[in-house]
């Protein structure tokens, strides 16, 4: 079994004096997809904020060896974080490839750079054929591709997906998800995924937790949770 690219202990979050997150603890294993799953409100979106330093925080944040809980959100994108927001966060005044540059912001290598445009034309060629439209023309679909391609220029170690399937049509979410085991597979990127479609994001992560107002109250391999019936009805609703 892999080591721990991503371990997170007696994590605590809040947003002024709202206590958010109680003391969770989890990691994401090198080359490996965690998801957090749990109802709207559990603090789902808020632990992937807090591993970006975009919330007040307590606790240990330890990425390959390295804390990166209190360092500024730039440090920690450096340190080869990438964040996949809700909402997807792309430049919508900007192009296509603008979008891609500045995801590419923070390298130098710009034959890598080009290259990695290739790549993500590659899994994504609908981004090709509108790698000169402003951003805000694309559809829900792919501004959610361009958000993940830009995210991915980075070349991060943990790409970090806050409900990639919200909105999208399921054609699209079962492309999507396709593409992120194939990204995976194909360059060993840890994932911690956040998703409210339980049912498709234990069919994709290795690892799932489940939270509940802001606490886990279950972890275990994605297959077992996929498998307990119990689980499945009191928590996930599937």
């Amino acid at each position: 079994m892999s080591s721990p690219l991503l371990q997170v202990r007696g994590l605590h979050a809040y947003y002024g004096s709202t206590h958010v997150l109680h003391g969770i603890d989890f990691e994401v294993r090198q080359g490996g997809i965690t998801t957090i799953l749990g109802a709207n409100g559990a603090g789902k979106t808020t632990t992937l904020r807090a591993m970006c330093g975009m919330v007040r925080t307590q606790g240990d944040i330890i990425l390959g060896g390295d804390r990166i809980d209190g360092k500024p959100t730039e440090s920690i994108v450096r340190m080869g974080v990438a964040h996949v927001p809700d909402g997807r966060g792309t430049f919508l005044n900007f192009t296509v490839e603008e979008n891609l540059r500045i995801g590419a912001y923070t390298r130098k290598d710009k034959a890598g750079v080009q290259a990695d445009y290739e790549r993500m034309f590659n899994y994504f060629p609908r981004l090709r054929e509108r790698r000169r439209q402003q951003a805000g023309t694309l559809s829900g679909g792919e501004q959610q591709m361009l958000a993940v391609s830009r995210a991915l220029m980075l070349q991060p170690r943990l790409l970090l997906l806050d409900e990639p399937s919200f909105g999208l049509a399921p054609r699209i979410v079962q492309e999507l998800f396709e593409i992120f085991r194939e990204i995976n597979q194909a360059s060993g990127i840890s994932m911690l995924l956040v998703e409210q479609n339980a049912a498709l994001a234990l069919r994709l992560a290795d690892h799932a937790y489940l939270l509940e107002t802001g606490r886990v109250v279950i972890s275990g391999s994605a297959e077992s949770i996929r498998n307990d019936e119990s689980v499945r009805r009191s928590y996930l609703g599937y």
